[in-house]
């Protein structure tokens, strides 16, 4: 057998058949493994395992008396099944092994900060995490959906758990004939301005929605740890400012995406709907217009060509569609009380861009160093001359 000691966790890969034949060679080595490999807790993982017998699930019973944090992972639907015939399944953690689907050659219909939404066909499409370990994410984002759901915000609800062929984990949706938000401006299906309304439409139904404070993070504590990061990276009294800004804004129990951009919103039909659910949170919404400026303006300040890689469309384009989307979300024209707002956004938008840049070794490049030297050139302008960040 296979084996490996981590963090006092044993895993052991079991393979082929375990029945009453071999059961004794088999628990012989089991054994013999944890005599080696003492650990605190073992996981079995059975994505090798074509059938156990009783003999192989009284095996499993007395490495479980032995060691009370054992876990079984990776079961295969067949085997599975055995387990929970017998009633093993309601006495120890069995995992199901995860279905494994490709994204090879599927078009991208939405992207965010965490990971990528693929269409896998007509009605079926998954998000695919960056992060090879993204089990716990997925998990989060699946509470997060169904609460958005409940309380009557129009997202699309993840069903399954898979593999991606390659490596990591991804979310299943159904979504029949969606097209992002993006395709729609692409393809010149619907105007700019139409697309900045319904966006907006969507937002402020996101931003009217209530909820308990310990359902989702609360951005302004995100917001203050960003700040807090750049401690000994901005002068004093910049720091202490900044700080200050953030800590001041009025404790607000409305949700907000969090990532709200023309990628992470589909239209099916005549409905739209919100995708990227992870970075559901609450707060004032200066945090989500923040977080819309990065997308629309700030992530491509210094590189034009990073709007069309990232949203599909042109640097100009992506400007155009932030300046109207704010103008609808005030509800104004008056471009001296736009331009307030929009320099509150900033503010928090630099802070997180310059937290990011430095934490991705911005000062071993030289495009890194242009790019940190930018950020604090405009949270210096921006200090300099905001009192507070409400509207």
């Amino acid at each position: 057998m296979e084996y490996k000691l981590e963090q006092n966790t044993l895993t052991i890969w079991l393979e082929g058949h375990i029945d009453s034949a071999n059961a004794p060679a088999v628990e012989r080595e089991l054994s013999d493994i944890r005599a080696e490999k003492p650990a605190e807790s073992i996981v079995l993982d059975c994505e090798r395992l074509s059938y156990i017998s009783s003999a192989g699930l009284r095996i499993i019973l007395r490495v479980k008396k032995a060691v009370p944090d054992t876990k079984l992972v990776n079961v295969s639907a067949d085997v599975y099944e055995i387990f929970d015939m017998t009633g093993f399944t309601e006495m120890m953690d069995i995992q199901k092994a995860y279905r494994i689907i490709s994204v090879e050659g599927c078009e991208v219909i939405g992207q965010g900060a965490n990971g990528k939404v693929y269409r896998i066909d007509r009605d079926t499409v998954v998000k695919a995490y960056h992060n090879p370990e993204a089990l716990a994410d997925i998990h989060k984002e699946r509470e997060l959906a169904r609460t958005a759901f409940v309380l009557g915000v129009p997202t699309a609800i993840p069903y399954d758990v898979v593999r991606i062929e390659g490596g990591g984990y991804g979310s299943v949706f159904e979504l029949l004939n969606a097209t992002n938000f993006a395709k729609l401006l692409i393809r010149g299906e619907k105007t700019l301005d139409e697309v900045a309304k319904m966006s907006i439409d969507l937002l402020k139904i996101i931003h009217s929605t209530e909820v308990k404070p310990d359902s989702m993070p609360s951005m302004k504590q995100i917001a203050l740890h960003w700040a807090d990061f750049l401690k000994d990276h901005l002068p004093a009294d910049q720091y202490e400012k900044l700080h200050a800004l953030i800590a001041a804004v009025p404790e607000n129990n409305h949700m907000m995406h969090g990532d709200y951009h023309i990628k992470n919103i589909t239209r099916q039909g005549e409905e739209n709907l919100i995708l990227d659910m992870d970075t559901l949170c609450h707060g004032h919404p200066v945090f989500e217009l923040a977080s819309m400026y990065n997308a629309y303006c700030g992530f491509s300040e210094l590189d034009h060509e990073v709007s069309e890689r990232f949203l599909g469309i042109s640097h100009d384009q992506a400007v155009a569609f932030w300046k109207k989307s704010l103008m609808l979300y005030l509800g104004t024209t008056d471009e001296s009380v736009i331009r307030s707002v929009e320099e509150k956004a900033m503010l928090i938008g630099y802070t997180r861009l310059l937290r990011r840049r430095i934490r991705r070794d911005g000062y071993a490049s030289e495009e890194g160093r242009r790019e940190i030297e930018c950020y604090k050139a405009h949270i210096a302008d921006l200090l300099s001359r905001l009192e507070d960040l409400t509207f």
